[in-house]
């Protein structure tokens, strides 16, 4: 059944053009990695992937890490986001990485 929603509720709603879809992300820093270097790598992360793609990434740990990758902006990542977000980590010292398929964030 169609159903005519004013923007206003789409907007609340979170759906149609307000829809949100993003990706969990876990790793674990490899045993050998100081503090100091996880400090470095995640703020690496950060430059490079995460700003340049306007992405915000929710989360923390310390050697294990967690969270979900979003958009800034109301918005979906896409396929491209989580290859690029994979090559970041499988070129680093961490293990267990797992990336999960996209989802809606609020409805998911």
């Amino acid at each position: 059944m169609a159903k005519n929603r004013s923007a206003r509720l789409r907007k609340k709603l979170r759906v149609d053009e307000f829809q949100e879809f993003g990706f969990d992300i876990n790793w674990t820093f490899e045993d050998n990695v100081a503090e100091a270097d996880i400090d470095n790598l995640v703020d690496q992360f950060i430059n490079e992937v995460i700003e340049p793609r306007k992405l915000g990434f929710h989360g923390g740990g310390h050697k294990e890490w967690e969270g979900i990758i979003a958009t800034q902006d109301i918005g979906k990542c896409t396929e491209e986001d989580i290859a690029l977000v994979k090559a970041f980590w499988q070129s680093k010292p961490v293990r267990d990485l797992e990336i999960s398929a996209l989802y809606d964030i609020w409805w998911g």
